[in-house]
């Protein structure tokens, strides 16, 4: 369709303007000029919004007094090694190679460096576009047209680009926000890790002290078989009622019912074990067996537990690094939010080859589209200034910064909480072990006051009722020294994971393993972005975030910092 003039003719298109080599070195030595002092002035240009500061949060200098540990404990990153049990340390190792859950978390982590390139490339002209085409044109038959041929062709081909400088530091903050983010995918990547390895350690304690009570109850079932017999026998000579037949008889249908229930405790246990290391039930319990002979017992944990101070769970628990990630990611976005509020400036230009032969008698035609004289091009600066946004910028804003002030508000709760989490699981731990010590005493002499009132009631000295007393009490007694002894674990288990111990040893390595890398790298090209060196390297410039132990909550700033506004 083409434009028509007053009188209702259709105007001849304008030919297309030609620029010689002359002025192809002059302009081209312009564009040089202005793309350089426009990336000085970006680089060097300020960031509006507030520049990130790690939240206040509240924390005691030191632990209660009851739960305080040992300062001279050293600490000790591989703490279920401290059990002393080969094969938990086998079943954490198989549960970091297998586990489902922590792979999902390992390929968010490459998920969120891929979405950081997202952000770099962003800071740089966002259009770059080759462009061409052949285009016939026809004349209408009302415009006068010499030699009577109506028709005539253009061709092109060139290139055109377009980029939005960084002046109030809209990009940059981008990519700021992308750091935290890669950061945060870190840290939920621990927080898996230390999730994992409590849970594998916590269920194999859950099993082993099933396995025991177990044990013990069948024992005392063994036991109180053999009383009920004597006391059929007494029976049977008239020496004692039936009463006390009627009595040994429902006291073993109790320790009998133990059984059941502790078999059923035991599989629960197991199959969540199983979850925790990706296999079947069948193939777990070869591993959890115990060579023959041998009785199960509840791994001991070590007499003192390495707890610092509480200013540490800033550095080592990853669900509060997270959390302070978010608030920085967060933080950068209202700066985003903030520079829409400026004029936004660009360079656009174009460049390449344009002929045509609607002119028949000039050069140049479709021919010789390359020639020198068939450059064409331009390059200009952009000003875009919204006006009337009817408070779309400043709101947005606003909401971006009350996003932060949620964001902080849960940071300093994730703090409490895991000082929180600490105390009580250092209290679980303490209180168990004192609890431990008397039920010791209790199951000993539980045994003896057992063994005697039924070689009492052998010779006739004491009734059933003394008897049934204390073979009743030896199975509760035995029962509740197993489970303090079970508490005494968990509750170092709890513990270490309160204070995120375990995650360093991933240190150095892939989150994810060769076969999902190599499953990755058939299907598209990932560069290095599934590489353990990622974070040494830059991206088109911009140094990489850094995730080890002590970097992992310090701001990062990916250009020359300016003053924040």
């Amino acid at each position: 369709m083409h434009n028509r003039s007053p009188n209702g003719t259709t105007p001849a298109p304008e030919p297309t303007r030609k620029v010689s080599p002359a002025h192809l070195s002059d302009r081209a030595g312009l564009a040089i000029g202005i793309a350089a002092l426009a990336g000085v002035l970006t680089v060097s240009g300020c960031k509006v919004g507030p520049d990130y500061q790690r939240p206040e949060s509240a924390l005691n200098e030191a632990w209660l007094p009851k739960s305080a540990s040992d300062p001279a404990v050293a600490e000790n990153v591989r703490w279920w090694e401290s059990f002393d049990d080969p094969t938990l340390t086998a079943l954490v190792q198989s549960a970091w190679a297998e586990n489902l859950t922590l792979k999902q978390a390992g390929l968010r982590v490459l998920e969120s460096r891929a979405a950081r390139g997202i952000s770099v490339g962003n800071f740089f002209p966002q259009t770059q576009n080759i462009t061409g085409g052949i285009q016939n044109n026809r004349i209408s038959g009302n415009a006068p047209r010499a030699g009577g041929d109506r028709s005539y062709a253009d061709n092109a081909l060139g290139l055109e680009v377009a980029w939005e400088l960084d002046f109030w530091g809209k990009f940059r903050r981008g990519i700021e926000a992308a750091d935290a983010e890669v950061l945060l995918a870190v840290a939920d990547y621990d927080a898996v890790l230390v999730s994992l390895t409590a849970g594998v350690a916590s269920n194999y304690i859950l099993v082993r002290a099933f396995e025991e009570r177990l044990m013990f109850a069948r024992a005392n079932v063994q036991l109180q078989t053999e009383t009920l017999k004597l006391t059929q026998a007494r029976f049977d000579a008239g020496a004692v009622s039936e009463l006390d037949v009627a009595t040994a008889r429902a006291t073993l249908a109790n320790t009998q019912a133990l059984i059941p229930e502790f078999e059923n405790a035991l599989q629960q246990s197991r199959l969540a074990l199983c979850v925790l290391l990706g296999r079947t039930p069948s193939d777990l319990q070869a591993q959890l067996a115990t060579q023959a002979g041998a009785i199960p017992k509840v791994p001991e944990a070590p007499q003192q537990i390495a707890a610092g101070v509480p200013a540490d769970l800033l550095r080592r628990r990853p669900d509060v690094r997270a959390a302070e990630r978010v608030a920085a990611a967060q933080s950068a976005r209202i700066g985003q939010a903030k520079a829409d509020l400026y004029p936004s400036i660009s360079i656009q230009g174009s460049t390449g080859f344009v002929s045509s032969n609607f002119e028949r008698d000039n050069k140049p035609g479709l021919g010789n589209i390359f020639d020198a004289n068939s450059f064409a091009g331009f390059i200009g600066l952009g000003l875009n200034l919204p006006i009337l946004n009817y408070g779309r910028i400043e709101n947005s804003v606003r909401v971006q910064d009350a996003r932060y002030e949620q964001a902080v508000a849960a940071y300093q709760e994730s703090v409490l909480r895991a000082a929180g989490e600490v105390e009580a699981g250092l209290s679980e731990f303490l209180y168990a072990k004192e609890r431990t010590a008397y039920l010791t005493d209790a199951v000993r002499a539980s045994n003896r006051s057992a063994d005697l009132s039924l070689l009492q009631y052998r010779a006739g000295a004491v009734d059933f009722i003394r008897v049934n007393n204390a073979q009743s009490d030896l199975v509760r007694q035995q029962d509740s020294l197993v489970a303090a002894r079970a508490a005494i674990a968990l509750g170092a288990v709890q513990t270490y994971r309160a204070l995120g111990g375990g995650w360093e040893i991933r240190q150095g390595q892939e989150f994810v393993n060769q076969e999902t890398v190599d499953r990755l790298r058939a299907r598209t090209d990932w560069g290095n972005v599934v590489a353990p060196a990622w974070q040494g390297g830059r991206d088109l410039g911009f140094p990489r975030p850094t995730t080890t132990a002590t970097d992992s909550t310090t701001p990062t700033s990916p250009t020359t910092p300016g003053a924040g506004k």
